[in-house]
């Protein structure tokens, strides 16, 4: 059955974590013009390994995904609750992180995409997001179990223009969303604390099959709603000279303090990835490398970019074995994060993005430094199956992740997060060591 292939090829390339288009070798260029469509770009992290859908026709194709896991955290934290990531949430207990269900469509040249979140992301994912807390109606739980959600148009100029509005990846960070297309489990500071997702319109130019740009319109950094009276703004350039380079950078400009519109927030994510061996037939069959960096800071409102700034970079190393059976990834991170402004919130006492907690202060001029590494393992029978088992450590420069005596009081949560709990302290340490094992299917 024939399809658009143009509009086709440009919904896929839209997203980073899903393989661009029909498989080429880097000495036989592909017969169509299709973005990305030279190369084979399936080890870049953030890109789904799989190259063919099972669930396709002229009009849909299909995409199912589950990710389950479980966490060992060696505080064992008594309320199994761990802290400080936007990927791993319990301590000791077999859970669905992600159960995905949806796809692509595509009729001439319109095209959609949606995906369900269901598991722990659809409770998760919206804790962190404040903008709700500005006017009426519950958007998030409107927009809980749906993690990217849009719909678009096709031109034919270029190699491709795409118009786009709904909910969509953002990508600053380099990681997907979605474990099962990234090197790692638990990703670095730098990817878990920028934005997984925005809300907007963009559109997508493909100047050449190897050059794409993308302009966005959107509510802000990872927000359902506005928190200021103007929307946030941005881009994105992705380079990929050859089937061996891939070089992606971010833009953001925004308002994005509750009950405070003029402090403006500037950001810019950076990353470069290199295939330094790819030999098929070797037992060393492939061995890459990244590098991510992130700047950026607050002004307006009070501060003043010297005090509320981020920085911070994240560097792996991938080798694929055995015919790309088995993958082997080491690496880590760290950032400087003055101000906390893109800390995540220790959920002490049932604490989110709205309430804030007396526990762990966020305000200006309260300095965060963490670093982190990682240490992955997975075994990949298929395209379609990974197994993973991980070990991180992390440390910050103040107490922040879960102890032994957990965050959440005794007998579960106690009165207002915003208030202390009377003769109760939260167990709050400076460093973290954990085991991950994971199973992660993309159909």
């Amino acid at each position: 059955m024939k399809v658009h292939l143009l509009a086709l090829a440009a919904t896929l390339a839209a997203l980073p974590a899903r393989a661009e288009a029909p498989l080429a070798t880097d000495a036989t260029p592909a017969a169509t013009s299709e973005p990305f469509a030279f190369a084979d770009f399936t080890w870049v992290p953030g890109n789904g390994r799989t190259t063919k859908s099972v669930l396709t026709s002229e009009y849909f194709t299909g995409e199912f995904r589950l990710d389950t896991a479980w966490h060992y955290s060696l505080a064992a934290p008594q309320d199994n609750t761990i802290v400080g990531s936007t990927e791993v949430f319990r301590h000791g207990e077999l859970h669905i992180t992600h159960l995905g269900l949806g796809g692509d469509f595509h009729a001439g040249a319109a095209h959609g995409r949606v995906m369900a979140q269901l598991g722990l992301y659809s409770q998760t994912t919206p804790a962190s997001d404040a903008s709700v807390a500005r006017g009426q109606w519950r958007l998030g739980d409107a927009y809980r179990y749906l993690s990217e959600a849009y719909g678009g148009y096709h031109l034919d100029v270029l190699q491709g223009v795409n118009v786009q509005a709904g909910v969509f990846m953002s990508f600053i960070g380099l990681w997907s969303y979605y474990n099962t297309d990234n090197w790692t489990y638990q990703p670095s500071y730098v990817s878990s604390n920028t934005p997984w997702y925005f809300n907007g319109a963009r559109i997508q130019a493909f100047w050449t099959d190897r050059l794409k740009t993308e302009l966005w319109v959107i509510n802000g950094w990872q927000s359902y709603g506005r928190y200021a009276d103007a929307p946030g703004v941005g881009g994105q350039v992705l380079w990929r000279p050859s089937g061996a380079v891939s070089v992606v950078s971010n833009l953001y400009l925004g308002a994005d303090t509750l009950g405070t519109p003029d402090r403006k927030r500037i950001h810019s994510d950076s990353a470069i990835m290199w295939k330094y061996r790819d030999a098929a037939g070797s037992w060393l069959s492939k061995a890459a490398a990244s590098l991510t960096v992130d700047a950026g800071c607050e002004s307006g409102g009070g501060v003043a970019c010297a005090d509320q700034s981020f920085l911070g970079f994240m560097a792996y190393n991938r080798l694929w074995l055995a015919r790309d059976q088995f993958g082997v990834t080491v690496g880590g991170g760290a950032i400087r994060n003055p101000g906390r402004y893109l800390v995540l919130l220790p959920p002490v006492n049932g604490a989110t993005a709205v309430t804030g907690t007396p526990y762990f202060s966020a305000a200006p001029g309260t300095a965060f430094v963490g670093w982190d590494t990682q240490l992955t393992a997975d075994w990949m029978p298929t395209e379609n199956a990974m197994f993973r088992a991980e070990f991180n450590h992390r440390a910050a420069n103040v107490p922040y992740f879960a102890g032994s005596g957990g965050v959440t009081p005794p007998g579960g949560n106690t009165g207002k997060p915003t208030e202390a709990v009377p003769g109760w302290q939260p167990d709050l340490r400076k460093t973290e060591d954990r085991f991950t094992l994971a199973l992660l299917i993309k159909i």
